[in-house]
């Protein structure tokens, strides 16, 4: 009995050593949400849902993302707020959805002469880095961009200002009040239902870059485009994530998340003047006008939108400040 209880002793103990070790633990995959207001054929979608797979290739499998593009998880007004309160761990949208909301940001979106979406990109994501920073403390900045020169596109052709007068213009933002002085009426409205009001006629034409027409199908309902350059305003669109979900992030992939960002402001802003391009290719294409106002009458429309400059700095506290720095900030990244 003694030899049998010793030979099972020692069957057993090489039973043990020949036996594989219990499998590590599988590493903690952080899953976050993402809403993004653009649709999923969108160049701005598609930028985004680049910068996620990035992130995903750079925390090798750490972190994954799931985009809802389209206005999926929450519509666009609502991506901010779906964002502070957890609705979505991530969003994108436009600051000037929710008008008065963010009065410092509100100084980007200004007509002060964006040349194109490189440049607002830039100047977009540098203000909200540093003097806006203030209003956007109850979510973690992920980046900021913004669209390229804001053009009007129009039902009927518009030549000059009289032919502008008292017409319904959808517009957001600091856009509405552009459209005011320049004698039209504003229509409050977000980018993805312009499309309906257009075709159905509740506008008679909208503010926006050039990439619209391709991007968002409006070419489908607007037959004019005036390249209205003097006005040049933009709108700034951000990236922001919830602050709770970002404090629970290890060091580690906060950095990470920093570095990506910080490399795809540039990313969107090359999109932006890429889609520009390509909406303006794609209007001609499809039998449209491109009206190119005269240097006189661009410097009209420009006259026209001063007062809306001039009340902002007369009605934000520090306003001339800010708008000094948009263009200090302008002027930088025209020259880079």
């Amino acid at each position: 009995m003694k030899k049998l209880l010793a030979c099972l002793v020692v069957v057993l103990a090489a039973c043990a050593l020949a036996a594989p070790a219990p499998a590590a633990a599988e590493a903690k995959v952080t899953e976050l949400t993402f809403s993004i207001f653009f649709p999923p054929t969108h160049a701005q979608a598609k930028a985004a849902e680049g910068w996620a797979r990035e992130v995903e290739k750079r925390t090798n499998g750490a972190v994954k993302i799931t985009t809802f593009p389209g206005g999926t998880l929450t519509k666009a007004p609502d991506v901010y707020d779906g964002v502070v309160q957890g609705i979505s761990d991530i969003g994108n949208s436009c600051f000037a959805y929710t008008r008065g909301r963010f009065p410092i940001m509100a100084a980007v979106d200004l007509p002060m002469g964006y040349s194109n979406g490189m440049v607002a990109s830039q100047v977009a994501n540098a203000f909200a880095e540093g003097d806006a920073k203030s209003e956007l403390s109850d979510v973690k900045v992920l980046y900021v961009h913004a669209h390229g020169p804001g053009l009007l596109h129009t039902l009927k052709p518009v030549r000059t200002l009289e032919d502008l007068k008292g017409m319904k213009i959808r517009a957001t933002g600091l856009s509405a009040k552009v459209v005011e002085a320049l004698g039209a009426v504003p229509v409050a409205m977000p980018q993805p239902e312009t499309y309906g009001a257009l075709k159905k006629g509740v506008v008679e034409g909208t503010f926006g870059p050039i990439e619209v027409l391709k991007g968002w199908n409006q070419a489908e309902v607007v037959k004019y485009t005036t390249d209205c350059t003097g006005v040049g305003y933009t709108t700034a669109m951000f990236v922001v994530m919830n602050k709770a979900k970002w404090d629970s992030l290890s060091p580690e992939i906060q950095k990470i998340l920093d570095e990506v960002s910080a490399e795809y402001v540039a990313v969107h802003g090359a999109a932006w003047d890429e889609a520009d391009a390509e909406g303006r290719a794609h209007t001609l294409a499809q039998g449209n006008e491109i009206i190119e106002l005269s240097a006189e009458e661009n410097a009209r429309w420009k006259a026209a939108v001063q007062p809306v400059i001039d009340d902002y700095i007369k009605n934000q506290e520090n306003g001339k400040a800010y708008v000094e720095g948009v263009r200090a900030l302008i002027e930088m990244n025209s020259a880079k």
